[in-house]
């Protein structure tokens, strides 16, 4: 069995809610989605900010290594 990030669990999904920049209908997109159609007029909604694994993961000093987090994170 391969071995995953541990922020590739799915148990940990979170949701938002975004506005349709189209119709104005509010559309929920999930922690691991970037875009999402809008269920009211099917324009793709997408999130304002791109997920990073830094931001949200637990386990992102681990796997990146103290060094690179800190330099990520604006740290240094």
């Amino acid at each position: 069995m391969g071995s995953l990030c541990p922020g590739q669990d799915r148990r940990n999904i979170t949701v938002d809610d975004y506005t349709c920049p189209n119709c104005g209908a509010q559309v929920e997109i999930f922690s691991h989605e970037v875009k999402v159609k809008c269920y009211n007029c099917g324009h793709m909604v997408y999130k304002e900010k791109l997920p990073s694994c830094i931001d949200w993961c637990a386990a992102a000093r681990q796997c990146i290594g103290e060094e690179r987090w800190r330099q990520l994170k604006g740290g240094d």
